[in-house]
């Protein structure tokens, strides 16, 4: 969003005084860079989108031209100031990948949303400099089409590591990024000498292969892409490989190295909720949509919707295989949304018998609409020549 005045700027923008606001606003981070990355993070754009490796984010191929360099998107734009918040979460998330019957959240969704926080405290410093320099500033923080890591690499936070995110020295890859473009010309700090070496632990331990190569990301092969941005079913193929991941993703940046360096000096101050640590996904899969609101005020999950976030927690129960579940998996057989009922269907197959599959399978699918959950029904147990 703009932040303008009429007056004309007055004078040089102090870096020193604008860091310090930003610290006392409570980022961890700061950096300046000319709002210019050259022309490498358009073309890696350009790759991405010929290789339709976006999936079904259409904004991204809509939005493109507009994000391929900063000045494309506010073409007045002389400086860039990145601002980075650390999120390290004090447990490993890792830790909670192998409890079958939790759920994990990314650690990022645990919290508030960080919109919400982040973007409160870029107007405030975008108003300080309006008013103590003039001239015009513009807030954006995940919400426009801005590449920030590349930004950020230019203004010295860190540099993209082989897991396509921001790697910091001081808070490994866990820092928010939000940005205030300017019409003052700042000058630039000097870029971040790192490397990820021949280090591969990102590239390796993705559970469902996402990388085709070091520093590409497939967002079709993404857990976070697949539970959080698809509005479809999820492929058959990947349900298996979500485990019990019913929100995002924070496997690759969990393992990073450069993690370890950034406990000696992290403060958490972006407190996670402890209901979203590791929720039961029994008490998950029974909400309906007023349960899930109230549950998930205040959180990025809410933007997901109930329909799409009891389908990826149906997808990590059948992952459970645990028969236990079936009590509250057989209800969403009959779910008034086909997105939860084909994810029923696939977690029940995981977790039924052959008997009980057919008897359920008789019992509803002769009234089935819709061919998606029909063609669910054949499929999960290859049954597709009884008869109804």
């Amino acid at each position: 969003m703009p932040i303008s005045t009429s007056d004309l700027s007055r004078g040089a923008v102090n870096k020193a005084d604008l860091r310090a606001a930003a610290l006392a606003e409570g980022f961890d981070a700061v950096g300046f860079a000319a709002a210019d990355f050259g022309t490498q993070p358009g073309e890696f754009l350009e790759k991405f989108i010929a290789e339709k490796r976006y999936g079904d984010m259409d904004w991204i191929v809509e939005k493109a031209a507009r994000r391929r360099h900063p000045q494309a998107l506010w073409p007045e734009a002389k400086s860039v100031i990145m601002l980075g918040l650390n999120y390290g979460p004090e447990k490993d998330p890792l830790a909670y990948t192998e409890e079958q019957e939790h759920g994990v959240i990314s650690v990022y969704a645990q919290g508030r949303d960080y919109h919400d926080i982040i973007k409160k405290k870029l107007k405030r410093i975008a108003r300080g400099v309006v008013r103590d320099y003039g001239g015009d500033v513009k807030v954006f923080v995940d919400t426009a089409p801005v590449m920030e890591k590349p930004l950020a690499a230019k203004a010295g936070l860190g540099w993209q590591g082989k897991h396509t995110n921001l790697l910091s020295r001081e808070f490994g890859s866990w820092l928010f990024l939000g940005c205030i473009f300017t019409t003052h010309e700042i000058t630039p700090d000097r870029e971040v000498d790192g490397s990820c070496g021949s280090c591969r632990a990102c590239l390796d331990i993705c559970p469902t292969k996402a990388f085709p190569a070091p520093y590409q990301l497939d967002a079709r092969r993404c857990i976070s892409y697949l539970t959080i941005e698809t509005k479809s079913h999820i492929d058959r193929e990947m349900r298996p490989l979500i485990g019990n991941r019913i929100y995002g993703c924070d496997d690759c940046l969990a393992v990073c190295p450069w993690n370890k360096y950034a406990e000696k000096s992290r403060e958490i101050k972006l407190q996670p909720r402890p209901e979203l640590i590791a929720p039961r996904l029994a008490d998950l899969a029974i909400l309906d949509d007023a349960a899930f609101r109230s549950l998930f005020t205040g959180s990025p999950v809410k933007r997901l919707g109930r329909n799409r976030f009891v389908r990826n927690v149906l997808i990590a129960i059948g992952n459970s295989r645990k028969s236990a579940f079936l009590d509250v998996v057989t209800p969403l057989l009959s779910d008034a949304s086909p997105i939860v009922r084909v994810a029923a269907i696939w977690a029940f197959g995981q977790l039924a018998d052959r008997k009980i599959y057919s008897r359920e399978r008789k019992k509803l699918i002769g009234r089935e609409t819709d061919e998606a959950v029909r063609s669910e029904w054949n499929l999960s147990k290859g049954i597709e020549n009884e008869q109804a």
